[in-house]
């Protein structure tokens, strides 16, 4: 991966629903654009937590962000965004709401590159934040996102059966041969979100899905992708 010009570094923003979807779906790219010398804003729109219990437990807001930046640091991104909504819940509030604050999310970090959710997973954030994106970075004059990619998410791409949604069908992969060892190290900060194997969300699913990615393409690891829209210049 270069940067795009090859002269100046790209600007990135990874937008996602929760804390630990910016790693599982892109971890090992993340950390390629920092080495690349590349701006990356990593932005969190729910919480991750106020879904799992009848009342929201603060300490474990807090944890779930503390280790939002907790991976961010071991990936090399210092700019985090937590907009705490409440999780699982994004589909009660308007559609329009949640692209205003994406819109001002790209204001601020002007990415050229953004990343997000495929359209079909299963957890309904996900699918939110996939429509929110894909509307804030519609393609109208003086819009700076040239590239923009869905990334699949382990426990939720691959449990929404292909009848229902759009299937995960990757068409841009990236080598992560040299990166994913931090990618499951940034994983370690998110160690209360991780199961067992053979759980999909489990440190050895994590892997053996980055080395099946990467024999689909030759490479001993990999990330993949599906690419929803290319602007060259």
């Amino acid at each position: 991966m270069t940067n795009g010009s090859g002269l100046q570094p790209n600007r990135v923003a990874v937008i996602v629903a929760h804390p630990d979807d910016e790693v599982l779906g892109c971890g090992g790219t993340i950390r390629r654009h920092v080495l690349a010398g590349d701006e990356v804003s990593v932005i969190i729109l729910a919480d991750g937590e106020t879904s799992r219990g009848v009342k929201a437990d603060t300490g474990k807001v807090a944890a779930r962000a503390s280790a939002a930046h907790a991976a961010a640091k071991i990936l090399g991104v210092s700019d985090v965004t937590l907009h705490g909504l409440a999780d699982n819940q994004l589909d009660s509030r308007p559609l329009l709401e949640l692209v205003k604050v994406v819109e001002a999310d790209i204001r601020r970090a002007t990415p050229r590159i953004v990343y997000t959710h495929h359209a079909g997973d299963l957890n309904i954030d996900h699918r939110r934040v996939h429509e929110a994106v894909v509307t804030a970075c519609r393609p109208i004059p003086g819009q700076g996102a040239m590239r923009l990619l869905f990334f699949e998410t382990v426990s939720s791409s691959e449990w929404q059966p292909p009848g229902s949604a759009p299937v995960f069908a990757p068409n841009w992969f990236v080598d992560i041969s040299e990166t994913l060892d931090i990618k499951l190290r940034a994983l370690k900060a998110y160690a209360a979100e991780m199961r067992p194997w053979p759980h999909p969300r489990s440190y050895e699913a994590i892997e053996h899905i980055a080395h099946w990615r990467g024999a689909t393409i030759g490479r001993a690891a990999a990330e993949a992708f599906i690419l929803g829209r290319e602007v060259c210049d």
